[in-house]
């Protein structure tokens, strides 16, 4: 029977009094939660560790004893698995890609970490979405010279799970103001701006003040420059009665509690795999837009990330018709997540 253990490396705490357990209560980590609930669930003992940094993974493993390791994105040198594959001959290391190549691109050291990674015998590449699988695969058999039987072996589909608990909310239509939550970190792939511009002329067709809920304490890959825009747009506005909410990050209890206040979620960003914060806001019975990215996304709700018209008339969509909106959106997760079900448990079943 496999055993898995689900290895995160440790970020900066970007708020070290509510999360210094862990370190930052990110996407990530709520992803690899997931998994470990879902596997033990279906009777595969799976357990979850946060690393400082590599100097820890032979100690966690000697802890666990696991039969299956799953480092959790791109942060292990691909030289420690000298010293870790002979520690532990017997362990499967599988290195799990949660980007598709848009965002991958960012990370300067990937391409020639996978390559290195694919090396050696006990490490195999789970990848959590299937374009991005296509991909990985055609770059390391042609590496690699592999036979389509090896590919198959070292190259791997894991997709995301997310908890099968959905509630259902009155939609509120009496309010001066509309709340529109477009949460998660501040990268340029992420499009807030866009979305922002396309919050302020939905809000203004319907006749009510826009209060524009984000998180700012996350700017990664060169994101500066677009909360600058965000933060100077709504300044400019500000004698409107448009508002920016900035709020704090906080555990996944809070944040699934702060969505479920929300009247419309918005994730139209350029590159995505799942999006879970997509999945936290449907989940409490609050309409969500998003784009053709994200696998499960209902294509009635998806927006061009190019066009704040097409946002904007999203949103008119979604404001007439929200409970359609969740009821799609619900199912067409609960869909995907049986199928990630099964997925995991056909390969450590």
């Amino acid at each position: 029977m496999s055993k898995v253990l689900f290895i995160l490396k440790r970020r900066e705490d970007y708020s070290a009094p509510i999360q210094s357990s862990i370190g930052l209560s990110t996407g990530l980590y709520n992803s690899a939660k997931f998994m470990v609930d879902m596997l033990n669930d279906m009777g595969i003992k799976s357990e979850i560790e946060v690393a400082i940094d590599n100097n820890c993974i032979d100690r966690l493993v000697n802890r666990h004893k696991p039969t299956h390791v799953i480092i959790e994105a791109l942060w292990v040198v691909p030289s420690k698995f000298i010293i870790l594959q002979k520690l532990h001959p017997k362990v499967k290391w599988i290195i799990r890609l949660h980007s598709e190549m848009p965002f991958m691109a960012g990370e300067g050291m990937a391409m020639d970490w996978l390559g290195d990674y694919s090396a050696f015998k006990n490490i195999i590449i789970g990848i959590n979405a299937p374009r991005m699988m296509r991909e990985i695969s055609s770059y390391l058999q042609i590496r690699n010279n592999w036979s389509d039987e090896k590919l198959a072996q070292k190259v791997i589909y894991l997709p995301n799970f997310y908890p099968q608990e959905y509630k259902i909310k009155k939609f509120d239509r009496t309010k001066e103001h509309i709340d529109i939550g477009c949460f998660g970190a501040i990268r340029p792939l992420k499009n807030q701006l866009l979305q922002a511009f396309a919050a302020l002329d939905f809000a203004d067709r319907i006749d009510k003040k826009l209060r524009f809920h984000m998180n700012m304490g996350r700017i990664e890959m060169q994101g500066n420059p677009v909360l600058h825009n965000i933060l100077k747009l709504f300044e400019q506005v500000s004698n409107t009665g448009h508002k920016l909410v900035n709020h704090v990050w906080t555990p996944r209890e809070d944040f699934v509690k702060l969505c479920a206040t929300m009247d419309i979620g918005l994730q139209v960003n350029f590159s995505e795999t799942f999006n879970i914060v997509s999945a936290d806001v449907v989940s409490q019975g609050v309409p969500v837009i998003g784009t053709m990215e994200i696998p499960w996304m209902s294509s009635l709700f998806d927006a061009d990330p190019n066009d704040s018209k097409n946002i904007s008339d999203m949103l008119i969509r979604t404001y007439n018709f929200p409970q359609i909106n969740v009821t799609h959106n619900q199912f067409n997760l609960y869909r995907y997540t049986n199928k990630t079900k099964k997925v995991w448990n056909k390969y450590f079943g």
